[in-house]
């Protein structure tokens, strides 16, 4: 059909990470993909804490994105199902039904991906002990050397669904383009935050859960810390943000994936932070490119 775009070509990808200057390696890890058959996006950003008691957090990160990308493709291919009943009745019997149990699924995932996480640290950590043999068995393993947070979302045409536990930011940019962040609990104090290495982590994840119209979100972009405590404030953050989408419709995702390291490595030197960002915007036909067009930062 003529102007309809195919599942696969509807949202276009976006991911870059940059090192923190200070770094010797990142501690970030990330995902963008497209599951279901094309028809479903899956995002996710991870941020290993870094600091010495969690000197393996690079692994831990390594490990959330991979186990929420497992558990998040299953939802996805669910969400997509639920897109198909909701087109084909239109009373709300079996679209209701469906509607109710992908919104269970949602409420389960984190504790799914926290289990999946602990069992492959604990694994690792029997393996090589992060503070050597243990001469008495403790109760359960210690686990704070793997520390991470982790951010996710899964994208139908239907549905956006997104996962928080711990620092780092979700924008969704609506219709005409104006970024929210739907999971935003105001300024961090410190460097404290949740984490997955936490007993029952899970219970500190927040989720947002948003039905889509014909006039749903541009584009969705996840972040590590190290992007937003970049800017003076919270609107200067959400500035850069409309900025890369407004880029994104302007140059074509092409032309922004060439530049976004350079991007993220300018806004980084602000931060100091490994600095990571994915996401996904709308389909669109590219314009002309013109030079030295970044963000504002």
């Amino acid at each position: 059909m003529t102007g309809v775009v195919a599942p696969a070509e509807r949202w276009e990808l976006l991911k870059g990470e940059v090192k923190g200057a200070a770094k010797k390696y990142s501690q970030d890890r990330c995902t963008a993909r497209h599951v279901a058959e094309g028809r479903a996006v899956v995002l996710a950003v991870a941020d290993g804490h870094g600091s010495a008691p969690h000197f393996r957090s690079d692994l831990g990160a390594r490990w959330a994105v991979e186990e929420f990308a497992v558990c998040a493709q299953e939802f996805a291919a669910a969400a997509v199902r639920y897109d198909d009943e909701a087109e084909q009745y239109e009373d709300k019997g079996p679209w209701w039904n469906a509607l109710a149990e992908l919104r269970a699924e949602a409420r389960r995932l984190p504790q799914l991906v926290a289990h999946r996480w602990y069992e492959r640290a604990t694994l690792h950590d029997c393996n090589s002990p992060a503070h050597g043999a243990h001469r008495h068995p403790p109760k359960g393993p210690d686990l704070t050397a793997y520390g991470t947070t982790l951010v996710g979302a899964v994208l139908t045409r239907r549905l956006l669904v997104c996962w928080q536990l711990g620092d780092g930011d979700v924008v969704v940019l609506d219709a005409a383009g104006t970024p929210y962040t739907p999971l935003y609990t105001g300024p961090d104090l410190g460097d404290e935050t949740d984490s997955l290495c936490a007993p029952e982590s899970w219970h500190h994840a927040r989720c947002h859960w948003q039905p889509l119209t014909s006039e749903g979100p541009s584009g969705v972009l996840l972040s590590t810390d190290g992007l937003s405590k970049s800017f003076t404030d919270h609107q200067g953050f959400l500035d850069f943000a409309a900025g890369v989408q407004g880029r994104a419709h302007e140059l074509g995702i092409p032309a922004v994936r060439g530049r976004l390291t350079e991007w993220l490595s300018h806004a980084a030197q602000y931060s100091g932070d490994d600095t990571t960002l994915v996401g996904a915007f709308e389909a669109a036909g590219p314009a002309a490119p013109r030079q030295n067009d970044a963000p504002h930062t």
